[in-house]
C-alpha cells in the first residue's frame, strides 16, 4: 500500500512504459473539462442576458401603461374644452343627430 502511494507520488504512472494509454485519457480529461467549463460559461451567460432582457421588459411594460394611462388623461372631453377654452371653440349644445340611410333594394 505504501509503495502504491508512493509510486503515484513520485508519477511512475506518466514514466512507465504503458504510459502511452496513461496520457491519453489524462488529455481526454484536460479536453473534457475544458468543454465542461465553456459551457458553464455560455449557459452562465445566456442566463445574464435572460435577467437583463426581462428588466428590460419590464421597464417598458412600464412606460407603455404611464404612456396609456396619458394618453386617456388628454382624450377626456374636460381636458380639451379646457384646452380650447382660450381659442373660443366650445363645445356643442345639441347633441349630434344619427344620419340613417334607407337603400332601397
Amino acid at each position: 500500500m505504501k509503495k502504491g502511494f508512493y509510486n503515484i507520488l513520485k508519477a511512475n504512472f506518466l514514466i512507465s512504459n504503458d504510459a502511452v494509454k496513461n496520457w491519453r485519457f489524462i488529455v481526454f480529461c484536460t479536453l473534457l473539462a475544458i468543454v465542461m467549463i465553456a459551457s458553464s460559461h455560455s449557459a452562465e451567460r445566456k442566463v445574464h442576458e435572460i435577467a437583463r432582457l426581462n428588466n428590460e421588459v419590464r421597464e417598458l411594460r412600464s412606460e407603455f401603461v404611464d404612456r396609456r394611462s396619458a394618453l386617456m388623461r388628454i382624450k377626456m372631453e374636460s381636458t380639451i374644452i379646457n384646452k380650447l377654452s382660450g381659442t373660443g371653440i366650445q363645445p356643442s349644445e345639441t347633441p349630434p343627430y344619427k344620419i340613417k340611410v334607407n337603400s332601397k333594394k
